[in-house]
């Protein structure tokens, strides 16, 4: 892992910078995209970014764990948990060798080579 990632003042400051704004308004400009993302994540169960990815409300059922001390099954509750799905172009811009075109993995390799 390299370091760590921007801070919301870092990044309200490359926004004012990018867009010649100010850093008050760049800065309430997240605080509404933070806002509205917690709203329509409560209403809908989903927020998108696009092009970045979602926040979506999921379900995880009841199920039976160990206590690790003593090995004693114990029930764990349901619960609802918040995930973040990347958008598939960000995650392959960010996986691919310096942005460049994505490498063919094995199943695409076959599918080419009996295309062809």
């Amino acid at each position: 892992m390299k370091g760590k990632g921007l801070t919301k003042m870092e990044l309200a400051e490359h926004l004012a910078q990018k867009f010649e704004l100010s850093k008050a308004t760049a800065r309430r400009i997240l605080e509404e995209l933070e806002t509205l993302a917690a709203e329509q994540v409560k209403t809908v169960g989903i927020f998108s970014l696009p092009g970045i990815g979602k926040l979506v409300l999921s379900q995880r059922k009841a199920r039976t764990g160990r206590h690790p001390k003593t090995g004693e099954p114990i029930e764990i509750p349901a619960r609802t948990v918040l995930k973040f799905r990347i958008a598939k172009t960000l995650r392959t811009a960010i996986l691919s060798p310096l942005g460049g075109p994505r490498e063919e993995g094995p199943a695409e390799a076959s599918e080419a080579a009996s295309s062809a």
